[in-house]
């Protein structure tokens, strides 16, 4: 097992923990989708209990709004698929739509988003463990560098999923905590940086009771819609509808793309 050195501030762990949902499907069939969409929300320790009271205020004023009820999950393509509160359609657009603008408000967190393109890839590519091998990358790089919001240098992270795929996650982890080929930018060839700054195994949690989780389901969902919009959401202009997000999002986590999506 690999030993840490922990960064301490005032005596205590420099933690930040990313939430992560995805859409679309990760086979690599393009009769559902062409695309696999991950987004993480990462959010420091310090500010977690402001982040989940700001998530709650959000639930209440949908709830006195729109009748929403408070302890119902939103999952995105379902929610505006199924009307099972009794909302018309373009009020859970709309529901959606603020809880973009509620997310753009929040300066504590950072979002980073990973996009890969079935349409040009090989049957035997790993669509799935290679989004998310991306996306634990991209945390351990910005964790390494302090660019996420407090700007802590070398800090370390957690990472919390939706309840599936949890023994690919931790496999995964584990074998790019001990090896992780990353190419040289000159030269050619490969060195092995294997990560440090996630700590412990992606820890699962049941979306119905986590907002955080049910919060990247929306993000997902509208960054899969930026790249391939369904029919109502193209008639109803909410293709764009991921772009209100942009003074949260990660732009370092790629330098090719002015949103910071990682492409693959």
């Amino acid at each position: 097992m690999r030993r840490l050195t922990l960064p301490i501030k005032y005596g205590v762990f420099i933690l930040y923990m990313m939430y992560v949902d995805e859409s679309g499907d990760p086979g690599n069939n393009t009769a559902q989708t062409d695309f696999f969409c991950l987004s993480g929300i990462v959010v420091h320790e310090s500010e977690w209990h402001q982040f989940i009271e700001r998530l709650v205020l959000f639930r209440r004023v949908m709830r006195d709004v729109y009748g929403l009820p408070l302890r119902s999950e939103i999952h995105s393509a379902e929610f505006l698929r199924k009307n099972e509160f009794n909302i018309k359609k373009h009020q859970r657009l709309a529901v959606l739509r603020n809880y973009l603008d509620e997310l753009a408000k929040l300066q504590s967190i950072s979002i980073t988003n990973i996009v890969v393109d079935k349409r040009n890839k090989a049957e035997d590519f790993d669509i799935f463990s290679s989004a998310w091998r991306t996306l634990f990358q991209r945390f351990e790089n910005t964790l390494t560098h302090g660019n996420f919001p407090g700007g802590y240098k070398r800090s370390f992270g957690v990472v919390y999923t939706d309840a599936t795929s949890g023994r690919k996650l931790q496999n995964l982890m584990r074998k790019m905590s001990a090896y992780n080929p990353i190419p040289n930018r000159w030269g050619g060839g490969y060195r092995n940086m294997p990560i440090h700054r996630i700590i412990e195994d992606p820890s699962e949690r049941d979306s119905k009771a986590s907002l955080p989780i049910q919060t990247c389901d929306v993000v997902a969902y509208f960054l899969l819609q930026k790249l391939s919009p369904n029919s109502y959401v193209k008639n109803k202009s909410a293709s764009n509808y991921f772009d209100r997000l942009t003074p949260v999002l990660n732009t370092r986590a790629s330098a090719r793309n002015p949103q910071g999506i990682v492409f693959i």
